[in-house]
């Protein structure tokens, strides 16, 4: 294992904390700072979150590492960057509602929970949104409601959203996603086919859609009505950028 663990004479484990918090401040500094994420809103999101509590106990240290990791299902805690890069794309303030599509370990909810109002996210795998929901309880983002259900379609109930993101690969922009965008409203998703996407943010004005593209990526595909059909799980949600 890697990071080995002092001890005191009473056996008491110490330094844990302290040596994955300095983890996360190298990883701050040299996977996101210093490879073009600006906004100093995000970064102090990606201070504070521990990200090590999202993945598998045995993957604790590797958690701030530039890589993505399996979280089980087929499903995996996507590359940091990437998880920066689509955070920032949202451009939030702080007084915005946000979807997320795809909760996964509830590592990207906890960071939009410190960067927006309100955060909704979806998860079709009754297993992972149960143990995602545990562990964002667990730290405190009360302005977290975890969903079971088919996010390819949304959650109408609470739209318009200021911010959309989603963590799965669609083959096409859904359309009750864009529908459920508030004029001026961004959603950030992966689209392409199972193998390679573009990631792209789509910027509603009025009843028109401006899109932008940040470049390929990799990610699971989002399984649903309005995504892939079946359960066909591929990629593993890493960027392709140096």
């Amino acid at each position: 294992m890697r990071g080995l663990l002092l001890s005191r004479d009473d056996g008491k484990r110490v330094g844990t904390e302290e040596q994955l918090a300095q983890m996360r401040a190298n990883m701050v500094e040299y996977q996101l700072r210093r490879r073009g994420i600006k906004d100093e809103r995000v970064l102090q999101a990606f201070l504070k979150v521990p990200r090590h509590k999202f993945v598998r106990p045995q993957d604790m240290w590797h958690a701030y590492e530039d890589y993505p990791l399996a979280i089980g299902y087929g499903q995996t805690i996507s590359q940091p960057y990437m998880v920066a890069i689509m955070t920032e794309l949202l451009e939030l303030k702080g007084h915005e509602r946000v979807l997320e599509i795809g909760t996964g370990s509830g590592y990207q909810a906890a960071i939009l929970a410190e960067l927006a109002k309100e955060v909704f996210t979806i998860e079709r795998i009754p297993e992972l949104a149960k143990k995602a929901e545990k562990v964002l309880r667990e730290l405190g983002y009360n302005n977290v409601k975890v969903i079971i259900g088919d996010g390819s379609k949304g959650l109408p109930e609470f739209a318009p959203y200021d911010g959309i993101i989603v963590t799965a690969a669609a083959p096409k922009p859904p359309q009750p996603l864009l529908e459920q965008l508030k004029d001026g409203g961004r959603l950030v998703i992966p689209v392409g086919s199972r193998k390679l996407q573009d990631l792209l943010r789509i910027t509603r004005i009025g009843n028109e859609f401006k899109t932008e593209n940040f470049g390929p990526c990799l990610f699971v595909p989002l399984i649903g009505e309005e995504g892939w059909k079946g359960e066909n799980i591929l990629g593993e949600g890493w960027s392709n950028e140096a």
